[in-house]
């Protein structure tokens, strides 16, 4: 029997993902065409490979069996491209990077021009996503590099399979309203209404530890999880809030007032690679080659937080 190792992927991602709908969106394909595949699939092997007798579309164990292989020509092909980077001058090939706003603003997109004039063969691909369904994306083998952020007194959650590489350390600042009397200490921010992070976020967790160190309950008025329309409640007064240096590279002076109180803490941005089979944790050539730039690009902005003046 003749097996299109195309189609093998198809039913690797309708088995890994739980059905058809989700394998249609990784592999930017329509739901129909994915069931055509699988279908032909099917004939080319002669058994049931998909069940459709529930509502739900699952795999069969025949399937699950024809998947496992699907998944070792993936880990195969992903290996064979690693190794032909060794016999070129320059690494080539696309890489899917997830990131969040502010890793994709100041972090990113400088380092695709950097990369543009060095590593014209690598074709980068930016999703906006974060979290937990960022992270199930980089399990799935959906992006190549996952760009994380954690407050740097949580300990680093527990990652299988996964190597860490670090980017950048982005200090934490207090800004409040233009106008208020500049609070000299966090005592002073103790009955004020706050812009507050969300909870299981790097900002909202450091207000929590700032909150639980000085004694006081934080009085959280309003929850955002953006940067911009945070900054934009604090400007006009209706809060305080706690924000990392890179969202204040670009707010225009006297917006918001930057205040002095500084040993906040910080936020660690990383990025998230998988580990491979054989390459002991370190990233694939391209993957590598990105994340030097994405720390290039952090070494120089160290410059330019450390300008951020309290007089905003």
């Amino acid at each position: 029997m003749e097996i299109d190792p195309r189609r093998l992927r198809i039913l690797h991602e309708v088995a890994r993902r739980g059905g058809v709908m989700k394998a249609a969106e990784a592999l930017h394909l329509t739901p129909s065409a994915i069931s055509q595949q699988l279908a032909q699939l099917e004939r080319e092997v002669g058994i049931a490979l998909i069940d459709r007798s529930q509502r739900r579309i699952t795999v069969t164990p025949a399937g699950r069996v024809l998947s496992a292989y699907g998944e070792r020509i993936e880990e195969q092909l992903a290996e064979a491209r690693h190794e032909l980077n060794r016999f070129t001058e320059r690494p080539a090939g696309p890489v899917t990077i997830a990131a969040f706003p502010t890793v994709i603003r100041h972090l990113l997109v400088p380092a695709l021009a950097r990369l543009a004039g060095s590593h014209p063969l690598i074709t980068p691909v930016i999703h906006e996503l974060y979290g937990q369904p960022a992270l199930q994306e980089l399990r799935l083998g959906g992006v190549d590099l996952l760009a994380t952020e954690r407050d740097m007194n949580q300990p680093a959650p527990a990652l299988p399979s996964m190597s860490r590489h670090r980017l950048y350390d982005d200090e934490y600042r207090i800004v409040a309203p233009p106008g208020l009397d500049p609070p000299t200490e966090v005592a002073d921010l103790a009955d004020l209404p706050w812009v507050a992070g969300v909870p299981h976020q790097a900002c909202g967790q450091a207000l929590d530890r700032l909150a639980q160190f000085h004694g006081f309950t934080p009085r959280r008025v309003h929850v955002i999880s953006e940067f911009p329309p945070a900054l934009d409640l604090v400007a006009a007064g209706h809060g305080v809030a706690i924000v990392p240096a890179l969202a204040l590279l670009d707010v225009p002076e006297g917006h918001v007032m930057i205040t002095d109180i500084h040993g906040v803490g910080s936020r660690r941005i990383e990025a998230l690679t998988r580990v491979s089979r054989t390459r002991s944790g370190e990233p694939d050539p391209v993957q590598g080659v990105v994340i030097d730039a994405l720390r290039e690009v952090a070494q120089e902005l160290t410059k330019r937080v450390t300008e951020l003046s309290g007089a905003r």
